[in-house]
C-alpha cells in the first residue's frame, strides 16, 4: 500500500468504544466489500468497507471481523478472518497479509484465514443472544445492488433463525462522527496532499487546456505524494459546465474570460478531503466574476463561523440561506420582491444555491452521521456554498474542511489559498 497507519491504538480504541455500545452477550459481524466486476475478467479497484476498516484497520478483500465481548472463551472476544495467500496468489496479485502483519495493524490476536470462518461461528454464536449486522445506511444511498452485507443477512438468519438480530449502523452513527486525534491527523494529511494538487493546478491553468490535462496533473501530485488517490470523482468545470453540480466529464477547453470550479480531494490512508476552488482561466477575474466569488467567500467565512458544538444543522442551514440571500440582492440576481413572496418550503435564494453547506467528513466523503444530533466536538464537516449562474454561464464554489473544537472552528485547509487578489496573484507571479 501507498500508505502506512502504525497507530494500532485508534483501532483498539475504536473497538473499545463499539463493544461498550452493545448489549450483553452480543456478538457483531462485519463483513468486506464485494470485489466488484469492471469487465469480462476485470474487477474496479478495491474498496474496503469503512466500518470494518474503522474497526480494524484492515485494507483487504475477503475478511471478516467478529467482535464478542462476552464470549465465554476468551480466545474468541475479537477474531479476524484473512484471505490465505499461496505462491499463485503471489505471483498474479501480489502480497497479501500475514497473520502477524494483520496482528500489528488491528491490535487482534486471534486472526484464522477465512475458511475456518464458518467452523468458528458456530462453535460461539449460541452463546450470544443478539447478532449485531451491518447495512448501508448513510441518507444518501439508495439501495439497488444485493452487495455483501445484504445477502450475509439472509445466509446467517437461514442457518440461525430464532437469534435476536440489531442494526450495527446505529452504533457506527453515533461512533463514526466524533474524530479521534489520529483520524484528524489522517484527515489533515489528505486535506496538505489536496494543497500541494491545487497549488500545482494554479500555476498550471492557462487558456487552451483541457480540463482533463488539469485532472492529471491532480492525480499525478495525489499519487506522487502517498494518496491512494481521489476521495471522489474529480470535478474540473470551465465555463457553464460549473452550473453542472456533479459535472465529471472534464473534457473541455478551458477559454480565456471563464472561470474553472474545481471540486476534488485526495484519498490518505482511507481518510478524504473535499476541496472546492474556482480560478479565472486567464488569471485575473472579470468584475462580475470577482464580485460573484467575493459573495460566496463571504457566506463561506460567516458560515464556518456557525460550525461549533450545539449547532442544529437544519437552523444552520437555514442560516446561511439568510446570509446568502442577502448577497444574491447584492448581485441583483434577486430583488426584495422575490424574497417576500418566496415559498418558504423553496426559498428563493435556492434558484442559484440548490444544495446544502456542509456535510460530514471521514472515511466516507459524505461521513456516516445524524442529521438530527447536534454538531459536536470532534465533528469535520465541509463549509462549500456557492452561486450558479446558468445564463453567465458562472458557477462559483468554495470549500474548505473544518474541525469543531472546544475552542470553536478549526480550518483544516486554511494554508490553501481562497482570497481572490491571491488566486489572481499566485496565477501570474
Amino acid at each position: 500500500m501507498k500508505y502506512q497507519i502504525t497507530e494500532q491504538h485508534l483501532f483498539v480504541e475504536n473497538r473499545e468504544n463499539f463493544s461498550s455500545k452493545m448489549e450483553k452477550n452480543g456478538i457483531l459481524i462485519l463483513n468486506s466489500n464485494d470485489e466488484y466486476p469492471r469487465s469480462g475478467d476485470q474487477i474496479y479497484n478495491f474498496k474496503q468497507n469503512p466500518d470494518l476498516f474503522y474497526l480494524s484497520g484492515i485494507d483487504q478483500e475477503q475478511s471478516i471481523l467478529i467482535l464478542f465481548p462476552d464470549c465465554p472463551n476468551p480466545l474468541y472476544k475479537e477474531v479476524l478472518f484473512l484471505r490465505q495467500t499461496s505462491p499463485h496468489i503471489v505471483i498474479w496479485e501480489g502480497h497479501k497479509y500475514t497473520i502477524d502483519e494483520a496482528r500489528a495493524i488491528s491490535g487482534i490476536q486471534t486472526i484464522f484465514w477465512i475458511d475456518e470462518f464458518w467452523n468458528i461461528l458456530t462453535s460461539i454464536i449460541h452463546y450470544a443472544d443478539h447478532v449485531y449486522l451491518n447495512t448501508n445506511e448513510n441518507d444518501r444511498y439508495v439501495h439497488t445492488v444485493p452487495y455483501k452485507d445484504y445477502r450475509f443477512i439472509d445466509e446467517i438468519k437461514n442457518k440461525y433463525p430464532l437469534h435476536q438480530y440489531k442494526r450495527a449502523a446505529t452504533i457506527f452513527r453515533e461512533l463514526r462522527p466524533i474524530k479521534s486525534s489520529t483520524e484528524i491527523t489522517y484527515i489533515q494529511k489528505a486535506c496538505d496532499v489536496t494543497e500541494l494538487a491545487f497549488r500545482k493546478v494554479l500555476s498550471f491553468v492557462k487558456p487552451g487546456v483541457y480540463e482533463y490535462e488539469i485532472e492529471a496533473e491532480i492525480i499525478h501530485e495525489f499519487i506522487k505524494n502517498q494518496s491512494t488517490g481521489h476521495a471522489y470523482s474529480p470535478i474540473i468545470a470551465s465555463g457553464k459546465n460549473a452550473c453542472i453540480l456533479h459535472y465529471n466529464d472534464n473534457k473541455e477547453i478551458c477559454k480565456d474570460g471563464d472561470v474553472i470550479l474545481f471540486d476534488f480531494g485526495a484519498e490518505f490512508g482511507n481518510y478524504n478531503a473535499d476541496l472546492s476552488r474556482s480560478i479565472p482561466v486567464g488569471g485575473k477575474f472579470s468584475k462580475r466574476q470577482k464580485d460573484v466569488y467575493n459573495s460566496v467567500h463571504y457566506v463561506m467565512k460567516e458560515a464556518t463561523k456557525m460550525l461549533i458544538s450545539g449547532t442544529n444543522w437544519n437552523q444552520y442551514h437555514e442560516e446561511v440561506g439568510k446570509i446568502m440571500t442577502h448577497e444574491l440582492i447584492k448581485l441583483n440576481l434577486l430583488d426584495k420582491h422575490d424574497v417576500e413572496k418566496q415559498d418558504p418550503k423553496m426559498p428563493a435564494y435556492k434558484k442559484y444555491f440548490m444544495h446544502g453547506t456542509s456535510h460530514h467528513l471521514g472515511i466516507d466523503v459524505h461521513d456516516f452521521a445524524s442529521r438530527y444530533d447536534l454538531f459536536a466536538e470532534g465533528n469535520v464537516l465541509t463549509c462549500e456554498p456557492g452561486i450558479y449562474i446558468l445564463e453567465e454561464g458562472l458557477g462559483i464554489r468554495l470549500e474548505n474542511d473544518i474541525l469543531i473544537t472546544k475552542d470553536g472552528p478549526k480550518d483544516l485547509m486554511a494554508n490553501i489559498p481562497i482570497d481572490a487578489d491571491e488566486i489572481e496573484e499566485l496565477m501570474n507571479s
